[in-house]
């Protein structure tokens, strides 16, 4: 990350629950970092990271409610901007 004043992340349990989150994160956000460590994944972006809905759900094969994405989360930075189809991370 070039510039980290700028830099959102989301941290998520480390599991099978929150690996098809993780994977929509990955797809949606292709120039996200992400990190795998002891028990976590930590992916960071400059300036905007998004968790859509649809993504998780086509990873999932069945209906999410976006609010499960709180079961597995450890911290976030950045300002949220939610509904029920998309979280956005972002510094705007």
């Amino acid at each position: 990350m070039s510039d980290k004043k700028n830099t959102v992340f989301l941290i998520l349990q480390d599991n099978e629950e929150a690996r098809p989150i993780i994977d929509a994160v990955e797809q949606d956000n292709p120039e996200a970092n992400i990190q795998y460590q002891p028990g976590l994944v930590r992916m960071e972006a400059d300036a905007r990271l998004v968790v859509n809905r649809e993504t998780v759900e086509e990873n999932l094969g069945r209906d999410w409610d976006i609010q499960e994405l709180h079961i597995n989360l450890i911290s976030l930075g950045g300002h949220v901007t939610e509904d029920e189809d998309q979280i956005e991370l972002s510094w705007h």
